[in-house]
């Protein structure tokens, strides 16, 4: 763990990306002004990372909310996805020159295949060789995968070209896979974690609550914490103000290894997500 971490705080890709370390989701938020405001909170927040989707519907909104914020756009790291229906090389370029379009802001700072799940192996290498070629054309700066397990990350590594610079996935005390962990950390891969606030199930586990009274923050603000702590970039979403605010104040305090060891030891607990990316071939 760095001590010195920071709102300000980023991490450097194996492409040259600089990665802040807390980023904003936009998963289930509304297309509209339901995204327009929230993009736009965060970025008055200080949140420097906004991640979207094709599949989210609302890569329009993120863009204007980015045009409209008055943060300098060199500032801003902007994610977008593949979903899964367009894989293959031809797809997944058309798909993406569709993204670059909605989202209105130049080259797309960050391109993920969003899920492995594939017709072929053939198709999901053909979806990654279609990013190699338009982060050659300039249309993506960075490339990477979400939901790829190491199985579909050593598959991938031994055919492309560029290596992935991200994996996206499901990451929080309850779903934390050493394993992954450690093939990130030997590939020079960052580990983002969607869903790390388990999309609020979970906020009332007494572990987690006797830590957060312990510290006089939130739930939300311990497990945001405890994925800091892990060396992951965190992803956590909200549709209000006050929430956006509270969840990008995790830098007064620390978890001691005994509370990191408590939260660990929920590992195991189940997925939030409907798919598990380990049911795919």
């Amino acid at each position: 763990m760095s001590p010195e971490l920071s709102l300000a705080s980023r991490v450097r890709t194996r492409q040259g990306l600089e990665l802040p370390r807390l980023g904003f989701g936009t998963f289930q938020t509304p297309a509209g002004s339901v995204t327009r405001k929230a993009v736009g909170w965060a970025l008055a927040a200080g949140y420097r990372l906004i991640d979207t989707a094709a599949m989210y519907g609302n890569e329009a909104d993120v863009g204007e909310a980015v045009r409209a914020s008055g943060v300098p756009r060199e500032e801003i790291v902007v994610t977008t996805k593949l979903w899964f229906t367009e894989h293959g090389f031809e797809p997944a370029q058309a798909a993406a020159r569709a993204s670059y379009e909605r989202l209105g802001l130049g080259p797309i700072d960050l391109y993920l295949i969003h899920w492995p799940r594939a017709e072929s192996p053939e198709a999901r290498l053909g979806s990654w060789k279609a990013l190699e070629k338009l982060q050659r054309e300039g249309l993506l700066r960075t490339i990477g995968v979400s939901n790829y397990t190491v199985r579909h990350l050593e598959e991938l590594r031994a055919r492309a070209e560029v290596a992935p610079s991200v994996d996206q996935v499901e990451m929080h005390p309850w779903v934390y896979d050493p394993a992954l962990a450690a093939y990130a950390a030997e590939h020079r891969l960052v580990l983002e974690a969607y869903s790390p606030l388990t999309r609020a199930h979970r906020l009332d586990d007494p572990t987690v609550a006797g830590i957060a009274r312990a510290h006089g923050k939130s739930p939300a603000q311990v497990l945001l914490r405890w994925g800091l702590q892990r060396d992951l970039v965190e992803l956590p979403k909200s549709t209000r103000e006050e929430r956006i605010r509270e969840n990008a104040d995790l830098y007064g305090f620390a978890l001691a290894a005994p509370e990191m060891a408590a939260l660990d030891a929920l590992r195991n607990g189940g997925r939030v997500g409907k798919m598990d990316p380990e049911s795919l071939p």
